[in-house]
């Protein structure tokens, strides 16, 4: 099969790719700078880039919260447009385990992007993930460059990427049935457990505060909003064991 990655050397992307190349399909990483470039922002690329594809990947996304509803709902709208054009029939998009439950920006975006799959013209599949391993770990190491770990009591979930990944090429391979699946890591606890895992996997001395969401978010976030106990798929690679790896020569083991 010929599948589009879109944003395909990203935090998902580069395992998705690398999960479909393994089991022997063509691959098209698409980004702006690419062999085939696409701007979401514009559709500029998309109609050729997408031309002669079994399946997309939408794995694109943008850290500025100001960009989120531009390059997620807009981006994905242009996308469906360029997949009917061309006769794309399969588009998979990833979403957040939750995140209709949690007051944010950047998480109402990611509701209307879900909708725009689901009620759009190509056949789909949605898999909603918690939280990355990288996204944790980058997350703290921002914050300790100023000297301090926040460690609110809210619940998180992280998951290993790698394993997201072998979902998507699981899905891609059975085609476009109308589902959800849902992917957590194996534990969920406060990210202040997170918070010392990250400082003793790393040799960070940034001290560990005390920190309270307050409001809405906060409350969400506290009765376990972006967490769940029955995933479709449960990751096994804990948060500690990716750490390890991090600073081992040893690849950590994925799911078969």
């Amino acid at each position: 099969m010929r599948i589009a990655v879109i944003g395909g050397t990203g935090m998902l992307g580069a395992p998705v790719t690398a999960a479909l190349r393994d089991r022997g399909h063509e691959v098209r990483v698409l980004t702006r700078h690419s062999e085939h470039p696409v701007d979401l922002t514009t559709g500029e690329g998309l109609e050729d880039a997408l031309d002669g594809c079994d399946a997309v990947v939408e794995a694109a996304n943008t850290r500025s919260p100001k960009l989120a509803e531009e390059v997620m709902v807009g981006g994905t709208r242009r996308i469906l447009a360029a997949e009917q054009r061309v006769g794309v029939p399969h588009h998979l998009a990833i979403s957040i385990v939750g995140q209709e439950a949690v007051p944010f920006g950047y998480y109402r975006a990611k509701v209307e992007q879900e909708r725009l799959v689901v009620d759009g013209p190509v056949g789909w599949t949605l898999v909603r993930a918690t939280q990355f391993h990288p996204f944790v770990a980058d997350l703290l190491a921002s914050a300790a460059r100023l000297g301090v770990v926040p460690a609110p009591r809210f619940l998180t979930q992280p998951v290993d990427a790698g394993e997201v990944g072998a979902v998507f090429a699981d899905a891609v391979e059975e085609g476009p049935e109308g589902r959800t699946i849902t992917v957590a890591g194996p534990e969920a606890r406060p990210l202040r457990a997170f918070v010392d895992e990250w400082r003793d996997g790393t040799g960070s001395h940034a001290l560990r505060i005390p920190l309270r969401v307050p409001g809405g978010l906060g409350r969400a976030l506290r009765d376990g909003g972006l967490v769940t106990d029955s995933p479709d798929v449960r990751g096994r690679i804990t948060f500690r064991q990716w750490l390890a790896a991090q600073h081992s020569d040893e690849p950590v083991a994925t799911r078969p």
